[in-house]
């Protein structure tokens, strides 16, 4: 009968060199491309608003298409609060493997850091993916407002000085900061109201529990097209093809008001460019299909994509137009 082999003490150093010199080799063949087997499992987009507003609502679209290209299921999750800034803090402090992504609208990227004291995170230090959608804000009021147009509404609220009160996403939300800027610039007051998100707002305005609010084109036409209320005016420097019977503000009188949002897909701090290129050429592809271009143009949305060098860019010019918004509206840090 054959004796089992013996573990000498050089076949043992042997096979451990071997052990180590696999991990060298896989570690190494992971730092030259860690995007080689990504995904391999679940990614998460954390949405910065309730479920139901315009960010959640192109996110949803757009997972929807990554999950076919990348495939592994991409789910969506809603945390809201703080202006975006609970889901900025989470995405910001995870593991930075492309597994765990942002979806949000400007205010968390661009204006927080301007309006906040105090936050947890540096927005200037997450990975752009890409930008997603952008798209025109809108002057909309309750259906039952006193005023039939936006002429009359400019004049109703200068007569009425602190008794209108307007409806937001959010204190730092581009609806806040463009209401603010629009009492500036007409030479009234009006009272603020903030909220949770886009579809809270929405509510009390066709509830008639709040007179008005700048509100991102594809979620207002569908309460203007359903009589639930009235887009009285546009913030774009011209008239929007869905609504040619809508002035556009500057024609109204409040001269170059100009107002829009976006919708951008971020990866925490450290991620490695190889993740992110593969990320955004997914999001490009998704942005650019038939499918997905047809339904961003039932509900309004302007699909926009580009590189992640691009989307950054595009942030920090964001952030200085939001900036000099803050400063002229003398909007206060909280």
């Amino acid at each position: 009968m054959n004796e089992p082999a013996k573990v000498t003490e050089e076949n043992m150093r042997i096979i451990l060199a071997l052990i180590s010199s696999a991990l060298i080799f896989g570690s190494s063949a992971w730092a030259q491309d860690p995007a080689a087997d990504f995904p391999n499992k679940p990614i998460k987009i954390i949405v910065s608003v309730p479920a139901g507003g315009g960010v959640d609502t192109v996110t949803r679209i757009v997972a929807d298409g990554l999950q076919k290209r990348l495939g592994q299921p991409v789910v969506v999750e809603n945390r809201a609060g703080a202006a975006g800034n609970i889901a900025g803090e989470f995405v910001f402090t995870s593991e930075p493997d492309g597994y765990t992504l942002m979806a949000s609208q400007p205010a968390p990227i661009t204006i927080n850091p301007m309006l906040y004291k105090k936050m947890n995170f540096d927005p200037t230090q997450f990975e752009p993916v890409a930008i997603m959608t952008t798209i025109a804000n809108v002057l909309l009021v309750r259906k039952d407002f006193p005023a039939k147009d936006a002429k009359e509404f400019i004049a109703y609220v200068k007569a009425n000085p602190g008794k209108v009160n307007y409806a937001s996403q959010g204190i730092g939300t581009t609806s806040h900061l463009t209401a603010a800027l629009f009492e500036k610039v007409i030479g009234s007051k009006l009272v603020h109201v903030p909220y949770k998100g886009t579809s809270p707002a929405l509510n009390d305005i066709v509830a008639s529990h709040v007179d008005m609010i700048f509100m991102e084109l594809a979620a207002a036409i569908k309460l203007h097209q359903g009589g639930l209320a009235r887009i009285l005016a546009v913030a774009t420097d011209k008239r929007i093809a869905n609504l040619p019977d809508i002035p556009t503000l500057d024609e109204v009188g409040v001269k170059s008001f100009e107002s829009g949002t976006w919708n951008a897909i971020a990866a925490p701090p450290k991620t490695p460019a190889a993740i992110v290129a593969k990320l955004n050429k997914a999001v490009n592809e998704v942005l650019k299909s038939p499918e997905v271009l047809a339904h961003f143009s039932k509900v309004n949305l302007h699909a926009a994509g580009g590189s992640p060098a691009e989307a950054k860019a595009f942030i920090k010019k964001e952030t200085v137009v939001w900036g000099k918004v803050i400063k002229e509206a003398n909007v206060p840090a909280h």
